[in-house]
């Protein structure tokens, strides 16, 4: 196995990428979970949509505005 080299590693990974190294926060992983269900019901042949709802002050505050962040892949993903 060769050493990662992280001037490789680029912020967008978390998302993007499908093999390899990326570094996560945990309200990134949480995102990268709702794209990867979409992308599992997609290749099992199911048409479903995401659906994050919440409240402004909830315990996952962060959530809403990495989900915000994240918008054009999470738009890409039917989420």
């Amino acid at each position: 196995m060769s050493p990662i080299n992280l001037s490789d590693v680029k912020l967008s990974d978390c998302y993007e990428k499908s093999e390899g190294p990326a570094l996560f926060s945990g309200t990134q992983a949480l995102v990268r979970l709702l794209i990867e269900q979409a992308r599992l019901d997609r290749d099992n042949g199911l048409n479903t949509r995401g659906l994050v709802s919440g409240y402004p002050g909830s315990p996952l505050g962060g959530l809403d505005l990495e989900l915000g962040r994240s918008k054009r892949i999470l738009d890409q993903e039917g989420i």
